[in-house]
C-alpha cells in the first residue's frame, strides 16, 4: 500500500494584499436603490473601502455586491476580509398613509414566516408521532383583538377557527393578561374543534404596554386526551364529557411557570380520563416552545420596523385579502346546494351575491338541527370552511387571513348541525362535517365536484400505545382539470405517518398501501382516485372509523358521474370477514387485517365529452 503526506506552512492572512478592482474610478459615487423604500446610497469598491461605512449602502466587487443594511456598518480588516457589525442606528421605517404594494408584500412574507417558524420549532420538539410525523398542527399570528393576521400552510380547519378561541381568552380574562402567562382551551364552544385539537394561546406585550398588542397562538391534535376510546375519536360519542378532557380557559403558564400539577389534575378528571398525560405535557411543552419562538420572532421585527408600522401593516394586510375577496366575489354567480350524508344529516347553503356592494351572504339555513350524534360541526369549523373556500377562489399568494371575511355575512342557525350548543358531541363535525360544508359551498358556487368528502378517521389501540390517523382520497374536477388521485383535500392538510415510523412504534405492518384505480368519477374532466390501505395488527387494540361517503356517493357537477363510495372491512385470521359501516367501533387481534377504501372525487361535465387521452 502508499500512502503520501504532504505538509505545508500555513499563510498569514495578514500578510495577503488583496487586489483591487480595475474599474473602480468608473463607479458612480451614489446609486438609486431600495432600503424599505427608494433611496440613494453610496455605491463604493471594495478597494476603496478606507474608513468605516454605515448603511445603507452597497459595497462591489468584480463578481459579488454586499448590500449594507441601514443599522449596519463595515470595515476592513488588514487581511483584506470584510467585516459587518451591526451598529443600532437603525431608521424606523415610514408608516404609509396609503398601502403601498410592496411593503403589504414584505409584510405578508414576514408576518408568514413567524407562523412558519413556530411550525418548524413544534415539529422539532413534539413527543408524540401524531404531531412530529404527521404534522397535525397549526401556528398563527394575531392582532390585539384576536383577528388572525398570517398562518403558515398548516390546517385550514384549525386556521380559520383560532381565531374565535383567542377571542375567547380575550373575553374570559377581560383585560387581566399578564407577560409570562399562557392559556390553553380545546373548547368546541369557545372556537375549538374537537377536544383533541388542544390550542395554546399567548398574548405578547411590547416594552411597558399594559396590554397586549398581539397574539400567537398553536393548535395540535393531541394522540388521546381520554374519552370512551384510545385515540378521543369514539365513533357513537353523544356528549362531549364522552370525547374526553375538556379546557375552556385554563391558565397554563403564569408568570413564567407551567402548571403542570394542576395540568394532571385536569387531564385525569372525569370518567375517561388521558391515557398518556406524560405524552400530553411533553406535546404542550413544544406548543410553548413554538409560541415563544413566535414572540421572539415578533419582538426582533418590531426592533427592525417599530411598532406603529407592524400594527399598521397587519391592518393593512388584512385590507387587502378583503379587496382580494371582493374581486373574487365580482366574479362568481349566485345558487344553493342541499348536500345530504350517509346517516340522514342535510347540509342546505344559499349563497347571494352583491356585485353593487361586491357581498357575498352564505347562508346554512334548512341545515338539519344538532343531533345525539358526533357529527355536530362547532360554528368556528363552519367559518373555517367558508373562509377556506373563498381564500381558494383568489389566485393570489396572499395569508389567509380575517379579512377574507369581511365581505362575507355568515347565516348559520344556533342549535343547528353547524352549531350545536353544549354538551353536544363534535368529535366528527371538525373532520367530517367541515369536508361537507366546503363541497357543499364548491357545488353551490357551481365551480367544483365533490372530493372524498371525508378524512377517513382511524384510530387505534390500549391503555400503553394510541394512533391516530387521516386517510386521503381522490379530490374533484372542475370545469378545465382533472381531480387528483389520493391526496389530502380541504380541511385537512395532515401527512401520513412513514411506514418505517408506524411499524417501528406500534405493532402494526403496513401490508398495502396503493391508488384505488377506477374510483374516481368519469366527465369531461374525471374526478381523482381513492387509496386502498391494508394494515395487519400484530396485538389486540380497540379501534374505531370515523367516516362519511360510504352510503352517498361524493357528487359530480353538470353531468359529471359520481366518484366511488368508500368502505372497510376487516379480515379475520382464520379467514372471515366483517364490514363496516361509516362510523365503527371494532376489536382486532394478532393476524387480522384491517382494509379501507376512500372514495374517489366527482366529475366535472357529461363524460361522453370527455378530452382524447
Amino acid at each position: 500500500s502508499l500512502r503520501v503526506e504532504a505538509r505545508l506552512a500555513s499563510v498569514d492572512a495578514a500578510t495577503l494584499v488583496m487586489p483591487e478592482p480595475a474599474a473602480a474610478g468608473e463607479l458612480p459615487q451614489r446609486v438609486r436603490a431600495w432600503f424599505g423604500g427608494w433611496r440613494e446610497v453610496p455605491l463604493v469598491p471594495m478597494g476603496a473601502l478606507r474608513a468605516e461605512l454605515e448603511g445603507p449602502a452597497l459595497i462591489v466587487e468584480a463578481h459579488s455586491t454586499v448590500v449594507l443594511e441601514e443599522g449596519w456598518r463595515a470595515r476592513r480588516l488588514p487581511g483584506g476580509e470584510l467585516l459587518l457589525e451591526e451598529s443600532g442606528a437603525r431608521r424606523r421605517p415610514r408608516v404609509a398613509a396609503a398601502a403601498d404594494p410592496a411593503r403589504i408584500e414584505i409584510f405578508n412574507n414576514l408576518f408568514m414566516h413567524i407562523a412558519e417558524q413556530m411550525g418548524e420549532v413544534l415539529k422539532s420538539t413534539a413527543q408524540s408521532v401524531n404531531i412530529r410525523e404527521r404534522l397535525d398542527y397549526s401556528c398563527a399570528l394575531f392582532d390585539a383583538d384576536g383577528g388572525l393576521v398570517a398562518n403558515a400552510p398548516h390546517m385550514p380547519v384549525h386556521l380559520g377557527s383560532m381565531g374565535a378561541s383567542v377571542r375567547a381568552v380575550i373575553a374570559a380574562r377581560r383585560g387581566r393578561l399578564e407577560p409570562g402567562d399562557s392559556w390553553l382551551l380545546n373548547s368546541p364552544y369557545h372556537g375549538g374543534t374537537h377536544l383533541p385539537d388542544m390550542t395554546v394561546v399567548t398574548p405578547v406585550f411590547v416594552g411597558a404596554r399594559a396590554r397586549p398588542r398581539f397574539f400567537v397562538a398553536s393548535r395540535a391534535h393531541h394522540a388521546d386526551i381520554g374519552g370512551m376510546t384510545p385515540g378521543s375519536m369514539p365513533p357513537f360519542s353523544r356528549t362531549i364529557e364522552e370525547e374526553g378532557a375538556l379546557f375552556e380557559c385554563f391558565a397554563l403558564v403564569r408568570g413564567g411557570k407551567l402548571r403542570e400539577s394542576g395540568l394532571r389534575a385536569a387531564l385525569a378528571a372525569g370518567p375517561w380520563p388521558a391515557r398518556k398525560p406524560g405524552q400530553n405535557v411533553a406535546d404542550l411543552r413544544a406548543q410553548l416552545a413554538a409560541n415563544a419562538r413566535g414572540i421572539a420572532e415578533i419582538e426582533r421585527a418590531v426592533r427592525r420596523h417599530g411598532l406603529d408600522a407592524m400594527c399598521a401593516y397587519m391592518r393593512l394586510v388584512q385590507d387587502n385579502a378583503a379587496h382580494s375577496v371582493r374581486n373574487a366575489i365580482g366574479r362568481l354567480q349566485p345558487g344553493s346546494f342541499r348536500y345530504p350524508m350517509d346517516d340522514g344529516q342535510l347540509i342546505a347553503v344559499r349563497v347571494d351575491i352583491d356585485r353593487e356592494r361586491r357581498r357575498a351572504r352564505v347562508d346554512f339555513t334548512g341545515t338539519s338541527p344538532e343531533g345525539a350524534h358526533n357529527f355536530n360541526a362547532p360554528r368556528a369549523v363552519c367559518t373555517a370552511a367558508v373562509l377556506y373556500v373563498f381564500r381558494t377562489l383568489i389566485e393570489r399568494p396572499i395569508p389567509l387571513n380575517e379579512g377574507c371575511l369581511e365581505p362575507l355575512e355568515l347565516v348559520i342557525p344556533p342549535g343547528s348541525l353547524l352549531d350545536p350548543r353544549p354538551p353536544a358531541a363534535v368529535a366528527a363535525g371538525n373532520v367530517e362535517t367541515s369536508q361537507c360544508i366546503v363541497d357543499a359551498l364548491y357545488g353551490a358556487l357551481g365551480i367544483l365536484a365533490a372530493s372524498q368528502g371525508t378524512m377517513n378517521n382511524l384510530t387505534f389501540g390500549d391503555e400503553r400505545l394510541q394512533y391516530y390517523e387521516t386517510i386521503a382520497g381522490g379530490a374533484g374536477a372542475g370545469a378545465d382539470f382533472d381531480g387528483c388521485d389520493a391526496v389530502q383535500t380541504h380541511m385537512t392538510n395532515s401527512r401520513l405517518t412513514d411506514p418505517e415510523i408506524l411499524e417501528s412504534t406500534f405493532p402494526v405492518l403496513v401490508r398495502e398501501f396503493a391508488i384505488r384505480r377506477g374510483s374516481g368519477g368519469a366527465g369531461r374532466h374525471r374526478g381523482g382516485d381513492g387509496i386502498l390501505r391494508r394494515l395487519e395488527f400484530r396485538a389486540r387494540f380497540s379501534g374505531a372509523l370515523l367516516a362519511n361517503h360510504r352510503r352517498v356517493a361524493p357528487f359530480g357537477l353538470f353531468g359529471g358521474e359520481p366518484g366511488e363510495r368508500g368502505e372497510a372491512f376487516i379480515r379475520r385470521a382464520d379467514g372471515t370477514v366483517e364490514r363496516l359501516g361509516p362510523t365503527a367501533r371494532f376489536e382486532v387481534g394478532p393476524g387480522d387485517e384491517l382494509t379501507i377504501l376512500t372514495p374517489g372525487g366527482g366529475g366535472f361535465g357529461p363524460p361522453d365529452r370527455a378530452p382524447p387521452p
